[in-house]
């Protein structure tokens, strides 16, 4: 079985084919991987600095002085 000249050029020539036949969807495919990775990024830092701080406004809840989870208590 023969293979296309393309697919034996590697990811490179099919990539600048594909750029050549229908640019736009190139691009906004580049655009939204870049995307999705800055959105997991964002998301991983926000998670990462404990930005979720709605559990301990839903109940009330009793912590002793010397509790490590005192100091991520906001009071927004």
């Amino acid at each position: 079985m023969a293979t296309s000249p393309a697919a034996s050029r590697g990811l490179v020539a099919l990539f600048k084919r594909g750029w050549n036949e229908i640019p736009e969807v190139v691009g906004s495919g580049f655009m939204a991987v870049i995307g999705l990775g800055l959105g997991t990024f964002g998301l991983w830092k926000y998670y990462d600095e404990d930005g979720e701080n709605r559990r301990f406004k839903q109940s009330m809840m009793i912590y002793r002085p010397d509790d490590p989870r005192v100091e991520k208590i906001r009071y927004d």
